[in-house]
């Protein structure tokens, strides 16, 4: 049995502080990017909790990132429902990004469903569309599980071939075809920010197989995948990044974009959690 350490205790201490205050056992969480400060279409919240007052989480920094998880239930499911998560660039290290996904699997969550705001590397993409997650390439210097291993959380050496589930892929597809919206799939690039890429390092990124870039999601994969939890990634391509003709990105037109899908996003991921 391995020791407990200090990340160890802190992710006990908030699932803790957090599991008796829950009207029930939840089995779903959801992670949500920049701007998306939204609820799945027919979710009804029973509580909230604002980051500070949770034990050991940090405040969000980031515009577009609230610091809340709000609980409730869709179609009888119990879920979690985390609105703004932790970067690399805020000075994080790789366990604290990956704070919500411990603690959602120490509630006993067995599915996430992770979505990011990104730029699009495909030019195929166009602005405001949804990019299912088929894999990923993790270009963020540090893992999660770098460190001892705790055996109680999962093994040494997780297998990382299907970090995004088959089956939530596809369910995800019936979801946006019943939904009417269109669904995109590719490779997301996660990178450590915040300094957005240069034309050089988007040719680099799309001859590395990227369909999109953004700074998160990576590595809380990584500790979902090594805690057994099934994953679905949704990207919201909020920007295309041409590198023959790049335009400046600013973060409040790239909000704005968010802002714009709102309304699809809360259908898709409403329909998604009700087929689950």
């Amino acid at each position: 049995m391995t020791e407990p350490d200090d990340f160890y205790t802190q992710v006990l201490t908030a699932s803790g502080f957090i599991a008796p205050r829950l009207a029930g056992h939840p089995s779903i969480a959801v992670i949500l990017g920049t701007g998306q400060d939204l609820l799945p279409d027919g979710f009804v919240p029973q509580d909230t909790f604002l980051y500070p007052d949770i034990p050991g989480f940090p405040q969000t920094t980031v515009p577009g990132h609230p610091g809340r998880l709000v609980s409730g239930r869709l179609a009888e499911k119990r879920c979690l429902i985390f609105q703004g998560r932790f970067h690399w660039y805020e000075g994080h290290d790789a366990k604290t990004i990956s704070l919500p996904v411990r603690v959602a699997a120490e509630l006993g969550c067995q599915t996430l469903i992770i979505t990011n705001t990104a730029g699009g590397l495909n030019l195929t993409f166009t602005p405001g569309d949804l990019m299912v997650i088929n894999d990923h390439i993790n270009l963020i210097p540090g893992n999660p599980l770098r460190g001892v291993n705790q055996e109680a959380w999962g093994p040494r050496f997780p297998d990382m071939s299907q970090a995004y589930s088959p089956r939530l892929k596809a369910i995800a597809g019936e979801a946006a075809a019943a939904r009417e919206v269109l669904l995109r799939s590719g490779v997301y690039v996660g990178i450590q920010g915040p300094s957005l890429e240069t034309p050089a390092e988007t040719k680099l990124l799309r001859i590395c197989g990227g369909d999109a870039v953004g700074m998160s999601t990576v590595l809380e994969v990584i500790a979902a995948a090594h805690s057994g939890l099934e994953v679905l990634g949704l990207s919201l391509i909020a920007n295309i990044n041409d590198p023959e003709a790049m335009q400046p990105i600013r973060i409040d037109e790239v909000i704005s974009q968010v802002t714009k899908a709102a309304e699809k996003t809360c259908r898709l991921l409403g329909e998604i959690i009700t087929r689950l």
